[in-house]
């Protein structure tokens, strides 16, 4: 290998060597007047112009900015006054063995098409050992044909271009510590290997020209094994915010009577920061089911812990019973006290299976999809307010029909919201999707994922809670059954309700004691309704495979509380009673200006 004075072939470098020999020279001292510079003897007696001027000075006899290049044209004298400049050093008094030797990285030199061994540094014998030269690359270098390196170096013979593998493991080549792997980024160089006379050490063999590779393994262990315990790191985190994320999510879905739910959650992205996608499903009492997703805004703990508060503060506002746009409204007045800065969006649906109908309201979220039993899909689009948290909006609620063989499908827009698409466009993937979606609502759930082109690498969280309300056929059917009875009020509404509760309940064969104590809560309901309540008035007996809920809906808005009866009180103890012989109860305003108290009594199982 030839190193060549190539520092001596700058442009400019002869010139700023004879500049720095010029300042070098020693001046005047200081209060001594300046005399006319020294001059050549042929300066001096230079002819004067043909004008009779002197002629001007030639470049002899100028000092200081003469320019190196013309100090090359002096006269002997002139040069031999001058201060000499040292020369700078060379790579030229360097032997290649003595720097190569020193690298701290492994090097090796091959030549010819067979890749004949013609040297290998210290530290490449540190790692791999001593080499035999002169053999070929196959024999005398294995490791570089276990690294995948020879293919390579028969691409850089050929092509006279340089090539890099990055990061290749050597099993206990870490350095000086065999007890570690080792990782190396190798380059392979083309280069020349020429003769260069007596050989300077005798590892080196070659002593003819030939083409060859310079093979230079850069040590990058600990760049590796910081990138691993980085990464190891970002996954602990992400771990550890996924199950923050998901703690915050149900834990187990709560599944209705009449209908069955499945929800997907899947975070996005492969960094620690999670999102604020959410869901829930609450049972309401007497059949009735509240749904609801959002979506909280960015990314990372703060999202996270927004999206836990709202959660928590619907489920609270569910247990009111209130309708659709009133839940809204105070979450829209609560986001703006959690977060005013952070934005969110949220669909609250409830279902009656009495009514066959989903009731709902939006604050900016995504529209709610239903498919109809003939498999049609269609958009619960209006109406719809601004996110959560705006304030000044009053929401209302919408409806749309969803009855048995039915289904309907939630979700937030990491599932069909891409950056070169507009969000129409994947609604409507989303719609062909979910048309041709069968089976359970799990199954629905990943087939929609797989759809929309969902995998763990998406960069969005996603949400999806699909609901269905089954035809019943068979013995399931035999299991739900409803009746009511129209009351105008009167003397006789009491007896009336009574024995249409008795017969009722005797032919769906329920127990004795059941059947009892269902006919006294009944009773209890239309006392209450006559006494405090105005027509039109209603009692529905309703039962399913595990509860029986008996309701009295009235015209009058005031809803009944629980409180204790004094001993000489004629009245106040029919919901106390109520209270004490069912399962659960409660009460609700109805849409149309009246309410509904319902009670429920769980069925044995088996």
């Amino acid at each position: 290998m030839i190193f060549t004075r190539w520092s001596a072939k700058f442009p400019g470098t002869q010139r700023r060597g004879a500049a720095r020999s010029d300042r070098a020279a020693p001046r005047p001292a200081s209060g001594t007047p300046s005399g006319p510079p020294e001059t050549a003897p042929e300066a001096a007696t230079a002819p004067a112009a043909v004008d009779g001027t002197p002629s001007p000075p030639t470049a002899a006899t100028t000092t200081g900015s003469v320019p190196a290049a013309r100090a090359e044209h002096e006269d002997t004298a002139a040069s031999q006054e001058a201060t000499p400049a040292a020369l700078p050093p060379t790579v030229d008094a360097l032997s290649v063995h003595e720097i190569l030797g020193t690298i701290p990285a492994l090097v090796a030199v091959v030549y010819g098409p067979e890749h004949r061994l013609a040297y290998v540094n210290g530290a490449y014998a540190t790692v791999f050992g001593a080499r035999p030269a002169g053999r070929t690359a196959r024999e005398a270098l294995p490791e570089l044909d276990a690294l995948g390196l020879l293919p390579l170096m028969d691409q850089v013979l050929r092509s006279g271009k340089p090539r890099t593998v990055k990061s290749r493991k050597v099993a206990g080549g870490a350095g000086g510590d065999r007890t570690r792997d080792g990782y190396y980024t190798f380059t392979c160089t083309p280069i020349e290997v020429a003769a260069s006379g007596p050989a300077p050490d005798p590892e080196v063999a070659c002593v003819a020209p030939h083409k060859g590779v310079l093979v230079f393994g850069a040590d990058v262990t600990d760049q590796i094994e910081s990138a691993e315990r980085l990464r190891a790191s970002e996954a602990s985190q992400r771990e550890a915010a996924v199950t923050l994320q998901r703690s915050l999510l149900p834990q187990e879905l709560e599944q209705p009577d009449d209908l069955r739910v499945a929800a997907t959650y899947q975070p996005g992205g492969t960094d620690a920061a999670v999102g604020g996608d959410w869901y829930d499903v609450i049972t309401l009492g007497a059949g009735r089911t509240a749904l609801v997703i959002g979506d909280v805004m960015g990314r990372g703990v703060r999202a996270a812990a927004v999206m836990g508060q709202l959660r928590t503060a619907v489920r609270a506002y569910a247990r009111l019973d209130l309708p659709p746009h009133e839940v809204l409204q105070l979450l829209d007045g609560l986001a703006a006290e959690i977060d005013a800065s952070q934005i969110a969006t949220c669909v609250y649906a409830v279902h009656d299976p009495n009514e066959g109908r989903l009731v709902y309201a939006s604050a900016g979220h995504l529209p709610i999809l239903v498919r109809d039993p003939d498999g049609s899909v269609r958009r619960a689009a209006e109406p719809t307010g601004p996110p959560l948290g705006t304030g000044g909006w009053l929401h209302t609620s919408g409806s749309v029909p969803l009855g048995p063989g039915s289904s309907a499908v939630l979700y937030t827009d990491g599932l069909v919201e891409r950056r070169d698409k507009d969000i129409d466009d994947g609604v409507e993937a989303l719609e062909r999707a979910f048309a041709g979606a069968a089976g359970a609502p799990d199954i629905v759930c990943d087939r929609l994922l797989r759809s929309l082109g969902i995998t763990a690498t998406h960069d969005d969280d996603v949400a999806i809670l699909v609901l269905q309300h089954p035809e019943r056929t068979g013995h399931d059917a035999e299991l739900f059954h409803n009746a009511a009875l129209e009351l105008h009020g009167g003397t006789e509404a009491a007896p009336r309700a009574r024995a249409f509760a008795s017969g009722v309940l005797a032919s769906w064969r329920f127990s004795p004691e059941l059947h009892d104590l269902g006919v006294l809560a009944a009773s209890e309901l239309v006392a209450n309704s006559l006494q405090h309540g105005h027509p039109p008035m209603r009692l529905r007996l309703r039962r399913t495979d595990r509860r029986l809920i008996i309701e009295v809906t009235d015209g009058d808005d005031h809803l009944p509380r629980r409180r204790r009866a004094e001993p000489v009180d004629e009245a106040g103890r029919g919901i106390s009673i109520v209270a004490t012989i069912a399962s659960a109860w409660g009460s609700r305003r109805t849409p149309g200006g009246g309410k509904a108290v319902w009670c429920e009594f769980a069925l044995p199982r088996g």
